[in-house]
């Protein structure tokens, strides 16, 4: 894959599963701490290119500090999102995430911009771009391959799930066969390579996120995040929740799945997140999303509970 496997030892560390604050520190022998940042990128499904109106789910103020504020330049934006991070973590070393919208969305050369620019502010040592498996022409993966020969660049592809059903209700504007796609010609390129899934889809049962979960293991992913289905204001999912249509998972069901899905994931993949959340003003629910220590003290007594681990069900 995208990089070159570290030594599997954080079992000896006493985790339940392969974080992604663990393995950062291992990599770069310190802190690495994401800050957001928007070059001002579209999306194919808004533009109208494959569809109109986003993803089902998607607000994207609620995903990103910066499309909450007036626009300023990136190393404006890196430099303000440093600030913010420094009030709650020691760091000194980070990662400009480009999370909204598609960020390889646009000609190279717009592309190259941006990501030279990101790269030239001294506290950043490393990218990541959350895209789409339909926006990664081969030349747009040809200069991210350029990348990452001199950084760690990760490249997040919203696959979201394996079901063709579910992307079609969200509005995906793609099928899974396109991630397959993405996947297929970004293998040996030289970055890591993470998949975004939802679980908790409408008309998803158990056994549809764990065939996800499968595919995810047979296609040997470097990373992946994972969270429920959660909704924020001003969406087409906050109008089908409140009218009934949809309804949200339980934290229990929710945690229980997780468990089952990261039993089934090889032990080398990395996982970057285990849940959700969306600020207040924008949240509508599930409520239990918002306390995200609790979340995570749930998964953990889960994993206690069964005396389990990510891997343990890996064929």
């Amino acid at each position: 894959m995208g990089r070159q496997l570290l030594p599997q030892n954080w079992r000896a560390a006493g985790l339940r599963y392969y974080a992604y604050n663990y393995y950062l520190r291992q990599r770069f022998g310190h802190r690495v701490q994401k800050v957001s940042v928007d070059a001002g990128f579209t999306c194919p499904n808004v533009d109208g290119t494959v569809a109109i109106g986003g993803c089902t789910f998607c607000d994207n103020r609620s995903f990103s500090p910066s499309r909450r504020l007036p626009r300023q330049t990136l190393s404006e934006q890196i430099d303000e999102g440093i600030r913010r991070l420094k009030r709650r973590y020691d760091c000194d070393h980070f990662m400009a995430y480009f999370q909204p919208a598609t960020n390889t969305y646009a000609p190279v050369a717009r592309l190259r911009r941006v990501y030279d620019e990101a790269l030239a502010h001294p506290k950043i040592v490393a990218l990541a771009i959350g895209t789409r498996p339909d926006c990664v022409p081969d030349e747009v993966l040809d200069l991210l391959s350029e990348i990452a020969q001199n950084t760690y660049l990760s490249v997040e592809y919203g696959m979201q799930t394996m079901h063709d059903r579910s992307l079609d209700w969200m509005n995906r504007g793609h099928h899974h066969d396109s991630f397959l796609d993405a996947m297929e010609r970004s293998r040996g390129r030289g970055f890591e390579i993470c998949a975004h899934v939802i679980l908790g889809l409408p008309g998803e049962s158990h056994d549809d996120m764990l065939a996800t979960a499968r595919e995810l293991a047979r296609l040997r992913v470097d990373a992946v995040k994972i969270h429920n289905l959660y909704a924020v204001r001003r969406t087409p999912l906050a109008e089908q929740v409140e009218r009934g249509d949809v309804h949200l998972m339980s934290r229990r069901d929710y945690v229980r799945t997780l468990v089952d899905v990261l039993e089934l994931l090889p032990p080398t993949t990395i996982v970057e997140r285990v849940s959700g959340d969306a600020p207040p003003d924008y949240f509508i629910g599930p409520a239990w999303c918002l306390d995200k220590p609790a979340v995570r003290l749930a998964i953990e007594e889960e994993f206690n509970h069964r005396n389990t681990w990510q891997g343990r069900r890996f064929a």
